[in-house]
């Protein structure tokens, strides 16, 4: 028996990727896995229906564990609300409510100097990230209240630091910090605690990055102070599953910032 058997987690961006290793390559795979060791019933979203089926497939036949895969992009020119309440009404129809919500998705085209960026850039950072961030919490809000359930959203270095050529990333995420914080006040009340994860880990993209082009890797990606990027099972993903614990509710509204290491920033 896990922390979280019978209980039910989504997550925003959980298909399956791995590193070389065979282990988690992303973040929303990595806390995906962490869940389902926990005994969780886990509903996973992404625009890649192969990638969602691939995490079922493996989830449910390594940790026993029920996987709903449902596909929900939200972008600019879309019914978004209707998005976020078609999943949600699934996810409540197959498990019967929602106890944890990860806002884990995420896209955007870094790289690209203020200067230079497009709106239709700067629209897919903010749909992706802030704008289903915002859907999936207002649709997710009323059966987390009736669960006294917990939100985890996710930030980003970039925000908080001003990360060269990540302006959209950076809104978005900035965005999401903010939301977050209100949240937090205003649903306290309800016994749902809203937490922030600002992760830097080490991804199959980044692996792929390093392959590829190892100058450019050397250049432009800088190995975190501690000596090691964090991973998205073990470190983020068991933060993750520690701070949906009931006796984690204490740290509500705080940003935790993963480099590999852990710190808290209020």
């Amino acid at each position: 028996m896990g922390y979280f058997t019978g209980k039910t987690v989504l997550i925003t961006g959980g298909g399956r990727a791995t590193l070389q290793d065979g282990s988690a390559g992303s973040i929303g795979y990595g806390i995906a896995t962490a869940y389902a060791k926990e005994g969780a019933n886990i509903v996973i979203t992404g625009r890649n229906v192969q990638k969602l089926e691939a995490a079922k497939e493996e989830l449910e036949r390594l940790y026993g564990i029920r996987v709903l895969p449902l596909q929900g992009d939200i972008s600019a020119g879309s019914d978004n609300k209707a998005i976020a309440e078609a999943v949600i009404a699934k996810t409540v129809e197959e498990f019967g409510g929602i106890d944890v919500l990860i806002n884990n998705a995420q896209a955007s085209a870094s790289g690209v100097t203020l200067a230079d960026h497009t709106l239709e850039q700067f629209d897919l950072a903010l749909y992706s990230g802030l704008y289903a961030t915002f859907h999936y919490m207002q649709a997710a809000y009323p059966y987390l209240a009736k669960a006294k359930g917990s939100v985890i959203n996710f930030a980003s270095g970039a925000g908080l630091f001003g990360n060269y050529g990540q302006c959209a990333y950076a809104a978005a995420k900035e965005g999401i910090r903010g939301l977050s914080r209100v949240a937090a006040n205003e649903w306290a009340k309800d016994g749902i605690n809203v937490n922030v994860v600002c992760p830097l880990a080490w991804t199959s993209q980044l692996e792929n990055f390093k392959n590829a082009y190892p100058e450019a890797f050397d250049k432009n990606v800088h190995t975190p102070p501690c000596g090691y990027f964090g991973r998205p099972e073990e470190d983020i993903g068991r933060v993750c599953v520690q701070l949906a614990h009931p006796d984690f509710k204490f740290m509500t509204g705080e940003t935790l910032t993963l480099e590999g290491g852990l710190g808290l920033r209020p």
